[in-house]
Parts: C-alpha cells; structure tokens; sequence
C-alpha cells in the first residue's frame, strides 16, 4: 500500500513540474489581428510578435495554418529570454467577404496555441473606391495654361480651335 500511495505521489509532483502553460513562457502582441478591408488577389501578410517571457530560450516548432488560403512562417532560431520573435500569417484573398483564419503555433515541450487573422476582402474596384478619398472639384485648382506633351500616352489631345468656314467659288 505504501508503494502505491508513494507511486501516486511521485506522478502527481512530476506531473505538476511538467504541466507548464505556454502562457508562462510566451506572450503575444496581440492574438488576433484585423486586417481590415484588402484588395481581392491581393495576398496580405500580418505579423505577429512573440516575447518570450520564460527563463530558457523558446522554440517555435510550427505555426500550423487550418487552412490551404494560408501561409505560415516564424522565426526559426531559438528565441532568447526578454527577445521577441514573430509568426507571419499570409492571407491569399481570393474570395470576397468576410474572413478569419486560424494558426496554431507549438512551442517546443507546450500545447499548441491558437493566434487568427480577420478582415474582408473586397472586389478590387469596391476596394479603390473605399481607399480613394472623395475630393470636391470646387477644391481642385485648375492650371492657368493646360500644359500637354505630344509624349505623354495618358495626355488628352487639346481642343481644336474652331474653324471658320469660307466657301470661294472658282
């Protein structure tokens, strides 16, 4: 019986010693960021800042995306104790609307922790219209004299004086 109750205890305190939370070790900038409205087509990157908060140099394993429209990456190295590291998560927007993509990141010897990214992709003309800002022509000053060049492709052509006809009779 003794052996059994020493066993027990045995486990319990090397079970406590090895049960640590990433928590402890890591820390975020921010878990989820929003990328707010981006173009379709347009693949879009946030990068995320991990410090490491523990006593030892931390370790990302992976940063694992949930989907195939993302694209994980991190840094590599150990990541000394009080230095940051980061995890990238690139978006590959096809698909207009709303989005929120998960990564999960492994630290070596902790669970895996989820980080996301969220925003909505617009049809490219809906998105240059929403970063165009509106300006009123009464605010757009007009040159005195247009000035076009012959080699300049988006010139528009100057206006033709208008021509006063005159008919002679042979």
């Amino acid at each position: 019986m003794k052996k059994l109750l020493l066993s027990l205890t045995a486990f319990a305190l090397s079970t406590a010693l090895f049960a640590q939370s990433d928590s402890a070790v890591a820390k975020f900038n921010s878990t989820t960021i929003d990328l707010g409205k981006i173009k379709q087509d347009n693949p879009t990157t946030a990068t995320f800042e991990v410090t490491n908060i523990g006593t030892e140099p931390l370790v990302i394993e992976q940063a694992t995306p949930t989907c195939g429209c993302t694209i994980g990456d991190y840094t590599k190295e150990p990541i000394a104790p009080g230095k940051s590291g980061f995890i990238k998560a690139t978006y590959n927007a096809k698909n207009v609307g709303a989005f929120q993509k998960t990564l999960n990141v492994k630290f070596a010897g902790y669970d895996a922790r989820p980080i996301s990214i969220k925003g909505e992709v617009l049809k490219n003309e809906d998105a240059a219209a929403t970063t165009t800002p509106a300006v009123e022509p009464a605010k757009i000053a007009a040159p005195a004299t247009p000035v076009i060049k012959s080699t300049e492709a988006t010139a528009t052509p100057a206006k033709k004086a208008p021509v006063k006809k005159t008919t002679k009779k042979p």
